[in-house]
């Protein structure tokens, strides 16, 4: 049953072609047994033979064999030839227009000329078994209905068809704008996590190289001091993996274990420890705080730790010999302020004029892109005296 409906639907004028023979069979028939002659003979089977061309290609071409039915029912009408077998094909023609997709005046055409056969056929032929005037248009009245019902069931076919088409091409969009939205989370959290790798990295690698620089110039001369830095070394390494398990872990949630032992975000509140890991490593930090500390939201004091852990690793590798900073975070009623400045050197003039990018790291491009995500407002640049200072201002509430 399923491969011949597969045929149907892919034959559809090879169907319709097959009924027009039928009906075309059937017109003949009528018109022997009606027993009709000469002329009038000839007409009808020439009639029904138009009639089932109508039918063949009624999907092929809609409007020009409704305008075929439509002249051979004018020519019925003025050739007396009354209505027989063929007729039958005005109201497939009806059905088919008003449910193709095509222009409004076709349909249109087909029900005015459906409702109006009936009354023409009364007017050209009245009824001989009686004389009423009420059974007259009670009868109009029933031939009338099949025409109505035809192109009703035929527009009522469209309009469900173009609704399909409508929720079809909805749920395409839909799909589609799921998939761009997905692309853009991925292209935002591969951002994100690079932003985290490239601060957790940058400071911890280069505190790490500090220090065992320090250790191997006083190695002979000061063997604690070699192992104090060695120490730290340790220290910072166990912290830097600390935070890539945990990044990592983020990537493989539930392919191992251990994925899911993942350390506390970094806060306001370590960014004391970070001040002492960094002078431990051998950089003169000023830390203070002013205004009342109280509780931000996770990714306000996620980006305030970030920022410090940048500036001050921008400080190590750019600020030279004997180069000290100053760490001030501020709490105002509507957000935090933090301000970092070192006295050395500054960084490379590329860094700041080039958004952050200094061809070695993306440090400056990744505050600007932190700062950015909470609302907030970054300044990074040389000071006027000398050094280099970054400033931001991070809201409590996120921009809208």
């Amino acid at each position: 049953m399923q491969s011949l409906y597969d045929f149907i639907r892919r034959h559809p004028t090879g169907v319709d072609t097959f009924w027009a023979v039928v009906l075309l069979g059937f017109s003949l028939l009528w018109v022997v047994s009606a027993g009709t002659v000469g002329g009038s003979a000839l007409g009808y089977g020439l009639v029904a033979l138009l009639f089932s061309l109508v039918v063949a290609l009624r999907r092929r071409a809609p409007e020009k064999m409704l305008l075929l039915a439509v002249g051979l029912g004018l020519a019925q009408l003025a050739l007396g030839l009354k209505p027989f077998m063929a007729d039958f094909a005005m109201l497939v023609i009806i059905f088919t227009v008003a449910a193709h997709d095509g222009p409004r005046w076709a349909s249109r055409l087909a029900l005015v000329g459906g409702l109006a056969a009936s009354t023409l056929s009364q007017l050209r032929w009245p009824l001989e078994e009686t004389n009423s005037g009420a059974a007259t248009v009670f009868f109009t009245i029933i031939m009338t209905v099949p025409f109505a019902l035809a192109w009703v069931l035929g527009d009522s076919l469209r309009t469900r068809r173009a609704y399909f088409a409508q929720l079809e091409e909805r749920a395409s969009r839909l799909e589609q704008e799921r998939e761009a939205q997905a692309k853009v989370a991925v292209a935002a959290e591969r951002a994100r996590i690079a932003r985290e790798l490239h601060d957790v990295v940058a400071h911890n690698v280069s505190v790490m190289v500090v220090q065992a620089d320090g250790a191997a110039y006083v190695m002979d001369s000061s063997p604690d001091t070699a192992k104090q830095a060695l120490e730290t070394i340790s220290t910072t390494g166990r912290q830097a993996l600390a935070e890539m398990r945990r990044l990592l872990g983020i990537l493989r949630t539930g392919e191992h274990q251990e994925a899911g032992e993942y350390v506390p975000q970094p806060d306001v509140g370590q960014i004391e420890d970070l001040v002492e890991q960094v002078r431990g490593a051998g950089l003169t930090v000023d830390f203070a705080i002013e205004g009342s500390p109280r509780p931000l939201p996770s990714g306000v004091e996620l980006t305030a730790y970030r920022i410090v852990q940048e500036a001050l690793t921008n400080t190590r590798k750019h600020g030279g010999p004997d180069v000290g900073a100053s760490v001030r975070l501020v709490y105002f009623d509507d957000g935090l302020g933090l301000l970092v400045e070192d006295d050395g050197r500054g960084a490379p003039q590329e860094m700041y004029e080039d958004g952050g990018a200094d061809g070695r790291g993306h440090g400056l491009i990744g505050m600007r892109e932190r700062v950015g995500m909470v609302g907030g407002t970054l300044d990074a640049g040389p000071r006027p005296g000398g050094g280099f200072r970054i400033s931001a201002l991070l809201p409590l509430k996120p921009a809208h």
